[in-house]
């Protein structure tokens, strides 16, 4: 357990508390650890601020039920999503609880180790794009640019680096021809291991589901690909951040009830160009394996439709409501106005003080009326203090107003911007608290 808090002097504080072990990871279990370490260390609930948690895909449940009892015991423990961590991880990780894609992207990880797994099979790779350029720029078929044609190998899919898994994917359909060219020349050396792993995986690649997977995550990640990225980045304003958490979300509800006989006609046409079988979408669906006589009847249609496409975009869209709630959004906005930015400039005296009523335990009615006036003094301070006018982070606001002594003066307004520092979304996963708990 991490936490984050605001000392004495201003500064933000990130303390390493300890590890609590857990003979199981349900909600009690971890809400009983964390009490212990907080009972250990002399700490309690009520000063809590917020939480947040790296999101392991795998505990989803356990930690959605952890947070409904924190909250539940501290309502002002707000859960924010860590900003830090790679939202495109996290999407990717639900997404495989179909067992379907969690297959598939197993096969895409061999198939990217199979392929780059030597030096002659590289070279092979560099070798068949560079015919293939030179045959598309024969046919005038090449399309040129910054960047394109350049790409020479597979990229791997890494667990912290940022759309790894984006490239992944993009990487195996610009490359697949090269890539099955390569399995075949593995296949083709000599009856080994090798020869045996490269001829499953031509034997999976070569179809229409596997095809349809790969391009069903492409575009999934696509579009969230521009979201997962800018959250990562410091230096990205928070409101422009939740306006492409709320682009995102209806991004995918408009591809959940719309994109899915586009997906089916860009996977068809891509399997065609690689001599693959396209199934008829209305006959029965048979998974490998199954005999006929006992399958369910079902289409392939409704089997690629509502199993695969309405399924992973649903995982989807609860991730990132589960990750981005209607509360935390508001929060997080209402927040971005304490920046001292470039003068101040997003400076709201309205969403500062509906700030001040998400925290009904720190702000009472009488406190909240004295907030108002307060606010119109701060800000007409501030935007004219010379000590004020280079600050780039809240955080640097919080040290500023104590090194000035300006928190004492201001003490309501400083109230807010160290309970916000506190459970800053540009942290690591952390439990948030006040200075004094």
């Amino acid at each position: 357990m991490v936490l984050r808090y605001v000392d004495d002097n201003g500064h933000v504080i990130e303390r390493f508390v300890g590890i609590q072990h857990v003979t199981d990871t349900t909600s009690s279990s971890l809400k009983d650890a964390i009490d212990t370490l907080f009972s250990r260390n002399g700490l309690s609930i009520s000063k809590l601020r917020g939480q947040g948690y790296d999101g392991a895909s795998n505990m989803r449940g356990e930690l959605n039920g952890l947070k409904t009892k924190i909250l539940r015991e501290q309502p002002c423990a707000y859960y924010v999503h860590c900003f830090a961590h790679q939202l495109q991880l996290a999407l990717v990780a639900v997404a495989k609880n179909n067992i379907d894609i969690a297959s598939f992207f197993a096969t895409a990880n061999s198939v990217v180790n199979h392929v780059g797994a030597s030096c002659k099979r590289r070279d092979s790779l560099r070798g068949q794009l560079q015919e293939e350029l030179v045959i598309a720029f024969e046919n005038d078929c090449l399309i040129t640019g910054r960047g394109l044609n350049q790409e020479t190998s597979l990229k791997r899919a890494g667990d912290t680096r940022w759309n790894s898994h984006y490239g992944t994917l993009i990487s195996i359909i610009s490359m697949f021809s090269s890539v099955v060219h390569v399995l075949q020349m593995v296949m083709d050396d000599n009856p080994n291991d090798s020869a045996a792993e490269a001829n499953k995986l031509m034997r999976v690649i070569l179809t229409f589901e596997f095809v349809f997977h790969l391009f069903l995550m492409k575009v999934i990640l696509g579009l969230t690909n521009d979201l997962s990225q800018a959250l990562q980045r410091k230096d990205q304003e928070i409101v422009n951040a939740m306006a492409l958490v709320k682009s995102c979300k209806e991004k995918l509800y408009w591809m959940r009830n719309n994109g899915f006989d586009v997906l089916v006609d860009e996977v068809s046409s891509f399997c065609e160009k690689h001599h693959i079988e396209v199934p008829n979408m209305e006959e029965a669906f048979i998974l490998p394996g199954r005999s006929r006589r006992y399958a369910p009847i079902k289409t392939n249609r409704h089997h690629y439709r509502v199993e695969l496409f309405i399924y992973v975009i649903d995982e989807q869209i609860t991730e990132l409501e589960d990750r981005f709630n209607e509360v935390n959004t508001e929060l997080l906005i209402c927040m971005a106005c304490l920046s001292p930015k470039d003068s101040f400039v997003a400076f709201d005296k309205s969403k500062l003080l509906r700030l001040a009523q998400f925290y009904p335990q720190d702000f009472s009615d009488e406190d909240r009326l004295a907030l108002e006036d307060q606010l119109e003094i701060y800000i007409h301070y501030v935007c004219y203090s010379s000590d004020f006018s280079q600050l780039e982070w809240i955080g640097d606001l919080a040290k500023k107003m104590v090194e000035t002594r300006m928190h004492q003066v201001f003490n309501y307004v400083y109230y807010i911007v160290f309970s916000f520092t506190s459970c800053n979304c540009f942290s690591g996963e952390s439990i948030f608290c006040h200075e004094y708990c």
